[in-house]
């Protein structure tokens, strides 16, 4: 079984970072993949970002590359998104999700978090 707790989302101006953090708890969670998702009211749950358990493969969606980075720290068990230039669009509820293989979709991910709000004001 594999815990995941969320941290760090919060009300920022657009053109400013958050750091969201994902803390994980299991005895192999280090051999996971972990994956960043966001959803707003009335939408389907989307992806943002997700890393191999190795670090040695990374994804990122379209509308956050180049803004978004995600980190692993594997003695922490934590994983990490930092959230460059942030928009209005990115406000959202992200969710941690932790899965055997890296993968885009909802369907890859068996673990999921309860979730941290981010709201980005213009």
């Amino acid at each position: 079984q594999v815990q995941l707790v969320e941290s760090g989302g919060g009300l920022v101006q657009a053109g400013g970072s958050l750091r969201l953090s994902c803390a994980a708890s299991g005895r192999t969670v280090r051999t996971y993949a972990m994956g960043w998702f966001r959803q707003t009211p009335g939408k389907e749950r989307e992806f943002v970002a997700a890393k191999s358990w190795s670090g040695g493969s990374a994804y990122y969606a379209d509308s956050v590359t180049g803004r978004f980075t995600m980190s692993r720290d594997s003695l922490r068990n934590t994983a990490y998104l930092q959230m460059n230039s942030l928009k209005p669009e990115d406000t959202a509820v992200y969710y941690c999700a932790a899965a055997r293989g890296i993968g885009r979709s909802i369907d890859d991910y068996n673990y999921w978090g309860q979730g941290t709000q981010v709201t980005v004001s213009s």
